[in-house]
């Protein structure tokens, strides 16, 4: 969502905060919150001028006429706001429909004026620029302001200025009011740019000679240009509407949606109600509530939500959880019921998002049990029917009630099932997995014919001009075109023609970021449909240098050139006329906009959800000044059969078969969601013989083009029979249709649904998924739309229910009369299935190259050898606790634990003049790196320097454990000619023993059950030391052989496992480990000292030449 509306609070703050200061305004953050928990002794030494002026107070909790309501206390002293708020505070209040408490007030100066001094201002948001309404008369009993205000439409991209304010709104205006109005206005309405508001009223406005007095406002701003506004902005509260409550559920949700590439929304209607919803997708969450509501559930409909762009299946769990959780509080008298619903998705893994979701299931299965909840489940989409299976098992074995239904099933056919509305069919097994389009799936004999326009791609010959349509008065149809549709097709002013037909099957795109899968799908659906050559010319990533990609066409590889910048593919590719940005939302409108800048660009398509609205009719201004076409923002896309799809349009090619997208049929489609229209592309395909072209515009308010400009393509595109539109509650844009229809420019059947019907039925207002899915009046819901279109001569189902059986219809009546004649349908090459999705779906199996037992980071935790990440740290550890878990795959016993770091802290460091840390000074002081200098080090440990610790658990325990006496032992090393390892020291002797030794010793025999092989060892020393003092037991041969002991006994290892871990080396990497610490302080030492390079003095160095040399 776009547009949110702030509190009056935040909305002042702003506009003191940032207004010009030649704006003249008084009375800057003069105001004071008030709570239920507020103290008033402290606000008031906050706010010393609580305690001296008159007080205005009200409720700040986006309540429209207030003044009306009887909820404004006006000229009261201190005490009396106290009186007017505990009257007023936690008391349940009707506004309108809305129910609510009132529980949030605002502190104000009064200000005292005459009713002449009252003024209203506001500015509001248009896909043309920004409207500024003035009327010189303000307050409760303004009226209806659209009708009587002043108007000045300010363009995108134009400034104002005090003499067209003056001139255009202020003519009703005292001439000495004029020109500080004038800046107020000017100002205000750079505020309302700089700051990226949608939507500011003042209202009343006061102007005494004082100066402005802001005294009532109300105000949205654009919610997504936060990566902007951010530090004028701050952290942004965003109140819930009158009516509603604020749930920490809610806010939850909102946390994983800002956090998530994916979207996640959730609303609580009624956490009473015994309806639940669990939709995927912004425009079938609306689909599904809409059918709620029409069989009569508004009442028991406890949320609104949806989940969609492939959320992962963490944040799925998460999702469903909440749900789950929030829906077995209460219990209801009829049980509950869970509506899993969703259209056809076009690139979510649909087995992926159903895992997290069986995952909350499996948690709350006892509850769900107790609180009678059946669920209902319908989707499709890459993978659905793995999805759908596991679905259906997770019913079986937890002994829930949960009903599976795929894509045969009309999408919102569940909700009447749900409902008791229509009998719960018993279908067959549906097939395993999505390999069907391994195959020629369709079992339908008869397709169109092949009817196609050229697009500038294309040579046009003769032969492909659309005739001209027939007017009324008998002029010719471009004269009459050009009076009722000004700004298509025809040049006006500085805007250029738009094409009618956008693809063909010669089309070339660059694709705008690294998205490989995307482009593996538009390649794969240019074989499928007989292209001769791949439709993606190149790909744009700035973030690498100029490289090929590698890619599939058909059974071969072949390679795309990636480039870095734009203007060198745009040069190397003069064929290409689209450009498909994956963009992110902050640099969407850059590279959009430098797009522009190449007259061979003539669509665009964005798919980035979340780009400010500014920043798009920006954009639209340029596309219709360059002549062209811009598809989105927040969109999947479009698709033409046969010829080219946009990115990821249309879903995997199981779909493309399945609903004959391979090929064109008659009936072309236009709707704003994403996911509704590959729902579309199902429901036509049954329905009628197919897609001949389908476009998404985009959910957000302002598309790049809108339901007209694709209307109208198709009327002039004479292999289109039938037309398609899935409207939606917001905007104006259906009535546009109505007007085309009335005037016989759209004279081919429409099939029209605007989706969101269930809006009027609510007491408060309801943000949908999509940010243009808000009625801002009466006109813009779905109902006055749905009525106007059948007014006008469209053709309007009841619901959308029953949209494919008004399709069929119409469809059979264009087939009897002969305009639609289908043909014979030619099967599609096969196109072999990527291996990374077979193996998904289970198809086939490969040796890994690799096998691991410790870690697994795949999934949304990391797991140490079975133990989550967060555990770890739940438990406290250590670092021993980790080194035993990568190490030994064991969770070793606390005493371990404390041994294991222990033996790391002793042999951290011993000194710069070891040979490890010499090494590493020296290849610091040479300008080596840190890896450089550490990697010396390390290679001089072996058996001489501190890789004695395997060599002497070795010996000790082969001679411990054959019963050898250690006088024996002794004796035969000394026999074999042999050194014990782990005794000796060059320093340390019995008379200077070694601390770390003794530490090490005292804890050891404190904690261990049993250190048989360590009494050993020290008596092996007696007998070594009785012959000189430094044949000690060092600190290599005491971690040893204490390591053998600790494996031996601490209860985790066999006696097999304790040995193999000591045979393949694991006790020097104690060593190499806790020496590494040292190493690299040796380096940052040498680095911070600024040490030069290192060179061995000659005085300690002995120049011996050979004796033949020597005389």
């Amino acid at each position: 969502m776009s547009a949110k509306a702030i509190s009056e609070q935040t909305g002042k703050e702003f506009l003191y905060k940032h207004i010009s200061p030649s704006a003249a305004v008084q009375n800057r953050f003069h105001y004071a919150t008030v709570t239920a928990e507020t103290d008033w002794d402290r606000l008031t030494q906050e706010n010393q001028w609580l305690l001296t002026k008159r007080l205005v107070v009200k409720p700040d909790q986006l309540i429209k006429r207030r003044g009306k309501l009887g909820l404004v206390g006006i000229n009261l002293d201190l005490q009396g706001v106290k009186d007017w708020v505990k009257t007023h505070m936690m008391k349940d209040t009707t506004v309108g429909r809305a129910k609510g408490v009132l529980k949030n007030f605002l502190i104000e100066p009064f200000v005292p004026h005459k009713q002449e001094e009252e003024f209203y201002v506001c500015i509001y948001a248009v896909r043309e620029g920004d409207v500024v309404l003035f009327h010189h008369e303000g307050g409760v009993e303004v009226g209806d302001v659209d009708a009587k205000a002043l108007k000045l439409t300010v363009a995108v991209n134009d400034k104002i200025s005090e003499e067209q304010v003056k001139e255009q709104l202020l003519s009703h205006v005292p001439e000495d009011k004029k020109g500080v109005l004038a800046s107020f206005i000017v100002g205000l309405f750079n505020l309302y740019e700089d700051l990226y508001f949608t939507y500011l009223e003042i209202n009343p406005l006061v102007v005494t000679s004082d100066g402005v007095y802001v005294l009532d406002m109300a105000a949205k701003i654009d919610a997504t240009a936060d990566f902007i506004c951010k530090s004028k902005w701050g952290d942004v509260e965003f109140p819930p509407p009158f009516g509603r409550e604020a749930y920490p559920e809610e806010a939850y949700i909102a946390d994983l949606d800002a956090k998530s590439g994916a979207s996640l929304k959730l609303t609580l209607l009624n956490p009473q109600g015994r309806i639940w919803t669990m939709v995927a997708g912004g425009g079938a969450s609306v689909v599904y509530s809409d059918t709620i509501c029409d069989l009569g559930g508004v009442d028991e409909l406890a949320n609104y939500g949806e989940y969609s762009g492939a959320p992962s299946e963490q944040q799925t769990y998460d999702y469903a959880k909440t749900i789950l959780s929030l829906m077995t509080r209460e219990k209801h008298p009829q049980g509950k019921v869970l509506i899993i619903g969703g259209s056809i998705a076009n690139f979510t893994n649909v087995a992926a998002t159903f895992k997290g979701i069986v995952r909350a299931i499996k948690d709350y299965q006892e509850p769900l049990k107790e609180h009678e909840v059946k669920i209902f489940v319908r989707r499709g989409g890459p993978n659905y029917q793995e999805g759908l299976r596991v679905m259906g098992e997770i019913g079986k074995t937890t002994g829930i009630p949960i009903h599976v239904f795929g894509t045969e099933t009309h999408m919102t056919a569940i909700v009447g099932m749900a409902l008791g509305h229509r009998p719960i069919p018993n279908l067959p097994p549906m097939a395993a997995h999505t390999a069907n389009f391994l195959l020629n799936a369709s079992n339908n004999t008869v397709t169109p014919a092949n009817t196609r326009t050229a697009s500038f791609s294309e040579p046009k010959m003769a032969n492909d001009v659309s005739p001209a349509k027939k007017s009324k008065a008998g002029l010719p149809a471009d004269y009459l075109h050009s009076i009722l549709w000004p700004l298509k097709n025809v040049v006006t002013g500085d805007r250029k023609a738009k094409a009618t037909t956008l693809f063909s099957n010669h089309t070339k795109a660059i694709v705008w970021g690294m998205q490989t899968r995307a482009v593996q799908g538009m390649l794969d659906f240019d074989y499928v449909c007989s292209r001769e050559e791949p439709s993606v010319a190149a790909m744009v990533y700035p973030f690498t240098g100029d490289h090929k990609q590698k890619f599939y066409w058909g059974h071969k590889e072949i390679l795309l050139p990636v480039y870095k910048n734009m203007a060198d593919a745009m040069k190397k590719h003069p064929q290409v006329d689209v450009m498909i940005s994956f963009a992110s939302l902050r640099s969407a409108f850059d590279s959009t906009v430098e797009a522009m800048q190449y007259p061979q660009i003539h669509t665009i398509a964005i798919i980035a959800e979340g780009i400010p609205e500014a920043q798009t009719r920006k954009m639209i201004k340029m596309a219709d000044e360059k002549g062209v076409t811009i598809i989105g923002p927040a969109t999947v896309g479009g698709i033409k059969p046969g010829c080219f799809k946009i990115g990821n349009t249309g879903g995997m090619l199981d779909n493309i078969l399945a609903s004959k997208l391979y090929r064109p049929g008659s009936v072309a489609y236009v709707s704003r969601s994403g996911g509704m229209s590959n729902e579309l592309n199902n429901i036509i395909s049954r329905t009628t013989d197919g897609v001949y072209e389908g476009v998404a515009i985009g959910g957000d308010r302002y598309p790049g083009s809108t339901f007209m400009d694709h209307v109208l393509r198709y009327q002039d595109t004479p292999g289109i029979k039938m037309i398609v539109v899935l409207g939606e509650i917001g905007g104006t844009d259906e009535y546009k249709i109505c007007q085309g229809i009335k005037e016989d420019r759209i004279t081919k059947p429409v099939v029209c649904w605007c989706i969101g019907t269930c809006a009027t039925m609510f007491a408060s207002e309801v943000q949908f998924g999509h940010a243009g899915a808000c009625a801002n009046q009466a006109s813009e819901t779905a109902v006055a739309k749905n009525q106007a279109l059948r007014d006008a001569g469209a053709y309007v189902p009841k619901s959308f229910d029953e949209l494919g059986d008004l399709i069929r219809t119409v469809y059979d009546e264009l087939v009897a009369s002969g305009t639609i004649v289908p043909a014979q349908e030619v099967p599609p090459p096969t196109v072999p299935m990527d291996y990374s999705w077979a193996r998904e779906l289970g198809l086939i199996r490969k040796p890994a190259s690799f096998m691991t037992s410790i870690c697994d980071e795949r999934g949304q935790e990391l797991i140490y050898a079975g133990m989550g990440i967060t555990e770890v740290f739940k438990e406290e550890m250590g670092i021993g606790g980790v080194l035993g878990l990568l190490w030994f795959q064991r969770r070793l016993p606390r005493y371990a634990c404390q041994f294991i770091e222990m033996c790391l802290m002793v042999t951290a460091d011993h000194g710069p003049a070891v040979s490890g840390a010499h090494n590493t000074i020296v290849c610091a002081r040479a300008g080596k790196d840190l890896i450089s200098s550490l990697t010396s080090g390390l290679l001089t440990i072996g058996d001489r320097f501190g890789g004695a610790l395997d060599a002497a658990a070795k010996q000790f325990s082969k001679a411990f454990d054959s019963g050898m006496l250690p006088m024996d032992f002794v004796n035969k090393m000394k026999k074999d000619g042999k050194l014990i390892m782990g005794i000796g020291h060059r320093v340390k002797s019995i008379n200077n023993p070694d601390m770390r030794v003794q530490i090490l010793k005292d804890f050891v025999k404190q904690h261990f059950p049993s250190t048989q092989l360590l009494d050993y060892a020290l008596d092996v020393e007696k007998i070594t030391t009785s012959k000189k003092p430094n044949l000690i037991l060092n600190v290599d041969g005491f971690i040893g052989v204490s390591f053998v002991d600790l494996l031996r006994t601490c209860g985790g290892f066999t006696r097999d496992e304790a040995d193999e871990f000591v045979e393949i080396g694991a006790l020097n990497g104690i060593f190499v480990l806790g020496r590494s610490m040292g190493f690299i302080g040796h380096y940052l030492d040498q680095k911070r000292l600024k040490q030069g390079l290192y060179r061995h003095p000659w005085d300690d160095i002995s120049y011996v030449l050979p004796e033949h040399m020597s005389m």
